[in-house]
């Protein structure tokens, strides 16, 4: 009977209660036995309004949708029915979204138009269906359909709400060098946020807050639409400009550069032919457009010479939608790092090779750094990690892949190779070279342990930064000073080597000491090995952005040095991640 009811609300349960006090009287009035009318009462009470949860036909359906879906045994419907079926049981399957009140229907509508705007954050709409349950929501008019939606409605939100606060990949599922684990909270918790809140302030506070995640969005809609529009126009033709330079590729250059925010175009382009084809033949590469060319070098981690080469020309004619990839990319690696960082933190960009200290939010060092290079076992990891002191006028203990990979074949050739690094027997005694017949061991067999001693020439130079970790990977400065003038800057064996090493121990001391350069000398020039520990240990976030801004705003864009941004593009686009079409 109660079936008739539409939505199963208050009506049938009030019906009940009706009925049952009616006939309690009666019962009571007939028989006159106050003790069998107590313990019908007792019975009756209990299924009366108030007493449980009431067991309307929509509570009932969305129990058996919740079940039903527990049944299907894989990764979405066991997330249903693992973490959605006890939130429903804790609030008697009362619905979330598909209920007849207002504030149901608006928690309903703000959540299918938040869905239906997941590309926003550059994650695969594909994957909310927003479309599927508004026509689902719209046509439910039984009890069991408002259920299966309700439920749906709840896998929905939460599968949303996780992508877009920690992340819809698993980093270490990308790249093996990305040493990082996505992070979540369970269903409960979003599920009862959604409840004490208005849904739009909880909705909208799922995104990474920072500053660089608002750039980054607003960056992608910028691009979205240069791309639609083809607004950077014709390529620049391949050749070398420089100062002083005239005709139409000049022409095409200052065009191009212009339309992407860099100084004027001067002239106008013709309405028949592409943006860049049909300027003055006699423009100039004057001061203004040398100016601009140094700008979009600055931005794009290039050597700033004013000069249009090979080099910068490739970036100035990398097409906006190659652009976008890297902001999609850095979006989804900004969710990955969802997670205070830190008042004040180290920050090491490989694609960037430099190292930053930041204050509140607010760079207050910064040089230049040397990564790993580009090979299988050398590639510096990302990850996260605490800098906790600093070894002055250390000891380089060789690591024993090196030592057995690089030196073992050239004390082979020479005994007397490598004669900087000293040679030690596995309980800790000098071991001298003479008689050693190297060829004897293989890389397996290699009994020695290599160590150099502090001094100028030391591989770890004057001083390393210690953030023990998994990956045996830290700061440190270099006898190798001429590789900082480079660019790119991939050379280590996975280490980060510091250009100013001195000024990083500096800045890191300052907040324990008044003098933390007199200190940083004074222990230097002992001569000896020395361990200052840093009074509060420091956050290090080692990351990975072809695409960041900067505190003015300015997006900046580097190369996929080591191909990861490669692999994480291919991995969204997997999920439904479509690439937006165009060239510019």
């Amino acid at each position: 009977m109660t079936e008739g009811f539409e939505d199963g609300d208050a009506q049938p349960a009030r019906y009940r209660g009706s009925v049952g006090r009616r006939l309690m009287r009666l019962l009571c009035r007939g028989m006159g036995q106050r003790v069998l009318c107590l313990v019908f009462g007792v019975v009756v009470c209990a299924y009366a309004p108030g007493a449980q949860a009431q067991n309307t036909p929509l509570q009932r359906a969305i129990a058996q949708a919740v079940a039903a879906h527990g049944e299907v045994h894989d990764e979405v419907h066991d997330e249903v029915h693992d973490e959605v079926q006890p939130f429903y049981q804790g609030r008697q399957f009362e619905p979330l979204w598909m209920g007849h009140s207002a504030e149901h229907r608006q928690r309903r509508a703000v959540l299918l138009q938040v869905l239906s705007q997941a590309d926003r954050h550059g994650l695969p709409l594909s994957r909310y269906n927003a479309q599927t349950l508004k026509l689902r929501a719209a046509r439910a008019r039984l009890p069991r359909d408002r259920g299966s939606v309700e439920v749906a409605l709840s896998l929905h939100y939460l599968r949303y709400a996780r992508d877009v606060q920690f992340g819809i990949l698993e980093p270490s599922d990308v790249s093996q060098g990305i040493a990082r684990k996505r992070r979540t909270q369970s269903a409960q918790q979003y599920l009862e946020a959604i409840t004490q809140a208005h849904p739009a302030a909880v909705l909208r506070q799922l995104p990474p807050a920072t500053a660089e995640y608002a750039r980054l969005i607003r960056q992608k809609a910028q691009l979205e639409q240069i791309v639609l529009g083809n607004a950077w126009g014709a390529p620049v033709p391949s050749g070398l400009y420089k100062p002083g330079d005239s005709g139409a590729g000049v022409a095409a250059l200052r065009g191009r550069l212009a339309r992407m925010g860099y100084g004027e175009a001067r002239t106008s382009p013709s309405d028949s032919l592409p943006y860049g084809a049909a300027y003055d033949a006699d423009a100039v590469y004057d001061a203004d457009l040398e100016a601009a060319v140094r700008m979009f070098q600055g931005h794009h981690g290039l050597r700033v010479d004013g000069i249009a080469g090979p080099n910068t020309l490739a970036e100035i004619n990398r097409p906006a939608a190659e652009r976008l990839k890297s902001v999609i990319a850095a979006l989804e690696r900004e969710r990955w790092m969802n997670f205070p960082r830190g008042a004040r933190h180290v920050v090491v960009n490989l694609t960037d090779f430099h190292v930053r200290i930041v204050d509140n939010g607010k760079i207050t060092f910064e040089t230049r750094a040397v990564i790993g290079q580009n090979r299988r076992r050398f590639r510096s990891p990302e990850f996260s990690d605490e800098l906790e002191y600093m070894v002055i006028n250390p000891v380089w203990h060789v690591p024993r892949s090196i030592a057995t990979r690089e030196y073992l074949p050239q004390l082979q050739e020479d005994p007397a190779a490598v004669d900087h690094l000293l040679l030690f027997d596995a309980d800790g005694n000098l071991v001298t070279r003479d008689g050693i017949d190297f060829t004897s061991f293989t890389s397996r067999s290699f009994p020695f342990f290599m160590k150099q001693l502090p001094g100028k020439d030391n591989a770890m130079g004057q001083v390393k930064f210690m953030l023990p970790n998994a990956h045996n990977i830290y700061l440190h400065d270099t006898p190798e000073k001429a590789l900082f003038a480079r660019n790119p800057r991939a050379f280590s064996h996975g280490c980060i080597r510091l250009g100013n090493p001195q000024g990083f121990a500096h800045a890191l001391l300052a907040p324990q000491t008044g003098d933390p350069e007199a200190l940083f000398q004074r222990k230097l020039n002992s001569g000896r090995q020395v361990y200052l520990p840093l009074q509060d240990s420091v956050p290090v976030h080692l990351i990975y952005r072809t695409a960041f801004g900067d505190p003015q705003g300015t997006l900046h864009y580097r190369r996929d040095v080591y191909g990861r941004d490669a692999l994480l593009w291919q991995a969204l686009v997997q999920l439904g991640v479509a690439p937006q079409a165009g060239q510019s």
